[in-house]
């Protein structure tokens, strides 16, 4: 079954589905994402998978036919003072609710990628483990969120250059944390993610 068909058996018709994913929760530094998206029965986009599974020009091109097709998409953020004052499940929960509520129209059911479900949802919404290798809604969100985010890094790179952001994204690679031990945090650094990084020290 593809992911297309996948989303279809859901629909059974007259469902309106809403894929929902994340990007970023495991970063050191920058805000977490997460994307919502909304097909018609019928849409298929060629190559759409989980967004790990492709590459960084394959998930850019992607993007611009999942937008160009989606019939509502809503990519929102939860803040790095928010992951250090809610934890990052819970930012991650609110970007969520963020997308979902964001969209131009209220789906009948919202996909999850994971296990775990978002409190106060504006709509029904059910878990899919390993959703964004099955459902083609939510991989169309994993790509949003994972895309959106990278341009994101790109930007505080620019603003950032001593950490490199452009190479890690904000991930605790060896790069990144001799960076942070050498330059101290900035501002967009997850204070909360730092903790076992200095207690190593």
């Amino acid at each position: 079954m593809t992911l297309f068909e996948y989303d279809e058996n859901i629909r059974n018709g007259n469902i309106l589905l809403c894929g929902v994913d994340e990007a970023g929760r495991g970063p050191l530094a920058g805000d977490v994402y997460a994307a919502a998206v909304i097909f018609d029965s019928g849409t298929v986009i060629e190559g759409i998978n989980d967004s790990k599974k492709l590459s960084e020009k394959k998930r850019e091109a992607l993007y611009d036919e999942i937008i160009a097709k989606a019939k509502a998409y809503c990519v929102a953020t939860a803040s790095v003072e928010e992951i250090d004052r809610l934890n990052i499940l819970n930012a991650t929960y609110l970007a969520m609710k963020r997308a979902v509520e964001g969209l131009s129209i209220t789906p009948d059911l919202a996909l999850i990628d994971g296990n775990r479900l978002p409190p106060e949802l504006p709509c029904k919404a059910q878990t899919l483990v390993k959703g964004d290798g099955t459902s083609a809604s939510i991989a169309a969100a994993s790509i949003l969120a994972k895309v959106t985010r990278d341009r994101y890094m790109a930007e505080l790179a620019k603003k950032y250059p001593q950490y490199m952001f452009e190479k890690h994204k904000g991930y605790g690679t060896k790069l990144h944390t001799d960076l942070i031990l050498q330059y101290g945090p900035s501002e967009v650094h997850r204070k909360t993610f730092l903790k076992k990084l200095y207690n190593e020290k």
